[in-house]
C-alpha cells in the first residue's frame, strides 16, 4: 500500500469561522504551493516547521491573504512533506483555495487518508490511528482522556509487551525442537503454563475494560421507567433542555420510545423515555409498555421515577421487579407537593418485591435479608421536583459516583473502547486457552507453537502489524475527509 500522489483536503470544519485550513501532503507538496503562493520566501526553499505570510493567487487573481505552515518529512503527521494553508474561514474562500490547490497538481484526499498515510509510513500504529478519530469525536472529559492515552500509545505498549512474551516462548519451543541435543524442554510445559496464566490475566483485564470503555466513549444507555404521569417526559425535557417530549395530564400520553442524547455534569447519557408501566387494554399502549421492558433489560442504567404524592401500587411492583439486581437510580418526583411516601417507604416496598423475586429464582422460601438489604442500599434515592427543577444537580453527582468513582475511574488505566480490538483480544485469549489445554492433555510441544502463533498474529491486528489492505481501507473510510 504505497501512495505517491500528493493529496489535499480541507482540514477544518465546514462552517464559517475565523480560520480555515487546507492541508497538502506528499512528495509534490512544495511544487504545488510554489505555483500558487506569493510572498517574501519561496516555500520549497524554506526551513522546516516555519510559518510564512503571503497571498494565494489563481493566475493574476488574488484569492486570499494567508499564513503557510511548512513541514518537511519525516517530522510531520503523515511522515511526508506537508504544507498547511491557513486562510480566512469562510466556506466559499476555503473551498476556492482547495480548488486552486487541486488545479495545480494535488489530488483530493480520501476520507482518513492523511491518518492512513501516517499509519503506513510508521508514524503511528493502528490503535493510535483509531484513537485519532476518537479524540475528534470525544464528547466528555473521560472520553477525551481515554482517547489521548491511546493516541500516546497506551494500548500499543500493552499489546506489544504481551506479544513479546508470546513470541519469546514460541521461538524457544521451535529452537528446542530443532536442536534437542543442546536445548532441553524437560519441565518447560509447567513453566509455560504459569507464564500463560499471567499473560491471560493481562488479556482478561483488557477485555473486561471494554464495558467501561464503551460507556466512556458512547455514553450511558439510560432508560427512564415509571407509571404514567409520574414526570418521566418532563424529566427528559429538563435533561435535554428543550421540549423533546409531549407532556399532558392525560395518562398514557407517551406510547412510543423517545431517545435523546443528554449531557449532565460532564457525562453523556443516551436517554430513552418509555411508555408508563401499567396494565392496559390499549393495544398500542401495551406495545409501548413491552418495548419499555425490553429496553430496560438492555440498559446500563435504569432511572425509576416515582410520584412521591401517590401511593405505590401494583404497577410499581412490576417496575421494581425490572430493577432487581440492575444499576438503578430512583427519583422521588413532585417533592414540592404534599408527599405520601418517603425513602424508607420505598426501601420497605423494594424489600418485599426483591424477596419475592429471589424466592422465585431460587425456588425456595428463603428470606435472605442480608443480600436484599445490600441490593437496596446500592440504589440511590433522590427527592426531586421536575416542575421546580430541584434535585437535578444531585442526580448528576450521583451518576458520577456510580460510573466514575467505582468501576470506571478517571485514572491512567487502559480502557478498550473499540469493538474490533476487544474481539482480537478475546480471540487471542481463546488461543492461549487452547495452549493450556494442550499442556493439560500432555500434547507434543509443537501443538503449543501453533496456538501461540495464532495469539501473536491476532494481537498484531490491533496494532496493524498483521492486517489486510481491505480492513485498513474500511477502518480509515470512517474518518472525516481532512483527517
Amino acid at each position: 500500500m504505497l501512495y505517491k500522489d500528493t493529496i489535499a483536503a480541507i482540514s477544518s470544519g465546514m462552517s464559517a469561522s475565523g480560520i480555515g485550513i487546507v492541508r497538502i501532503s506528499g512528495d509534490k507538496a512544495f511544487d504545488v504551493i510554489d505555483r500558487i503562493y506569493f510572498g517574501k520566501d519561496k516555500l520549497s526553499e524554506a526551513e522546516s516547521h516555519t510559518i510564512h505570510y503571503g497571498f494565494i493567487k489563481d493566475g493574476s487573481e488574488t484569492i486570499d491573504e494567508v499564513l503557510i505552515s511548512v513541514m518537511r518529512s519525516p517530522r510531520t503527521f503523515t511522515g511526508e512533506d506537508t504544507v498547511e494553508i491557513n486562510c480566512h474561514g469562510g466556506i466559499f474562500v476555503v473551498k476556492k483555495v482547495l480548488e486552486i490547490v487541486l488545479k495545480n497538481g494535488a489530488k483530493l484526499a480520501e476520507p482518513g487518508e492523511f491518518t492512513k498515510r501516517a499509519f503506513l509510513n510508521g508514524r503511528m500504529d493502528l490503535s493510535q490511528a483509531e484513537a485519532v478519530i476518537d479524540v475528534i469525536n470525544s464528547e466528555n472529559k473521560y472520553a477525551l482522556k481515554s482517547s489521548v492515552g491511546q493516541l500516546r500509545g497506551s494500548i500499543k505498549n500493552a499489546v506489544n509487551k504481551i506479544r513479546e512474551e508470546i513470541i519469546y516462548h514460541t521461538a524457544f519451543i521451535e529452537t528446542a525442537l530443532d536442536d534437542p541435543e543442546h536445548i532441553s524442554i524437560d519441565g518447560y510445559s509447567e513453566k509455560l503454563d504459569r507464564i500463560l496464566i499471567e499473560v491471560m490475566n493481562q488479556l482478561g483485564k483488557l477485555i473486561s475494560s471494554y464495558e467501561s470503555g464503551r460507556i466512556i466513549k458512547d455514553g450511558i444507555q439510560t432508560v427512564i421507567l415509571g407509571k404514567p404521569n409520574v414526570g418521566k417526559s418532563s424529566l427528559l425535557n429538563i435533561l435535554s433542555g428543550r421540549e423533546r417530549a409531549i407532556v399532558t395530564d392525560i395518562e398514557g400520553t407517551t406510547r412510543d420510545i423517545l431517545e435523546e442524547k443528554v449531557r449532565i455534569q460532564g457525562l453523556n447519557l443516551n436517554v430513552i423515555d418509555t411508555a408508563g408501566i401499567r396494565d392496559t387494554s390499549d393495544k398500542i399502549e401495551k406495545i409501548g409498555v413491552d418495548k419499555a421492558k425490553e429496553y430496560a433489560d438492555q440498559a446500563d442504567l435504569i432511572v425509576y421515577v416515582a410520584d412521591a404524592s401517590r401511593k405505590l401500587d401494583e404497577n410499581d411492583i412490576h417496575i421494581a421487579e425490572l430493577i432487581y439486581g440492575r444499576k438503578c437510580v430512583i427519583l422521588l418526583n413532585k417533592s414540592d407537593l404534599n408527599t405520601v411516601i418517603t425513602k424508607e417507604d420505598v426501601k420497605s416496598f423494594l424489600r418485599g418485591v426483591f424477596c419475592g423475586v429471589e424466592k422465585r429464582i431460587s425456588h425456595e422460601c428463603v428470606d435472605n435479608h442480608v443480600n436484599i438489604d445490600s441490593l437496596i442500599e446500592q440504589i440511590p434515592l433522590i427527592d426531586i421536583s421536575v416542575k421546580m427543577e430541584q434535585g437535578i444537580q444531585e442526580f448528576g453527582s450521583v451518576l458520577q459516583k456510580i460510573f466514575f468513582e467505582g468501576k470506571i475511574a478517571l485514572n491512567e488505566e487502559i480502557h478498550i473502547t473499540n469493538l474490533r480490538q476487544k474481539e482480537a483480544l478475546s480471540n487471542a485469549y481463546a488461543s492461549l486457552e487452547r495452549v493450556r489445554d494442550s499442556i493439560c492433555n500432555q500434547m507434543p510441544e509443537d501443538f503449543y507453537s501453533i496456538d501461540l502463533m495464532d495469539a501473536y498474529e491476532t494481537l498484531g491486528s490491533i496494532t496493524g502489524e498483521t492486517i489486510g489492505e481491505d480492513l485498513v481501507n474500511e477502518i480509515f473510510s470512517k474518518f472525516c475527509m481532512g483527517k
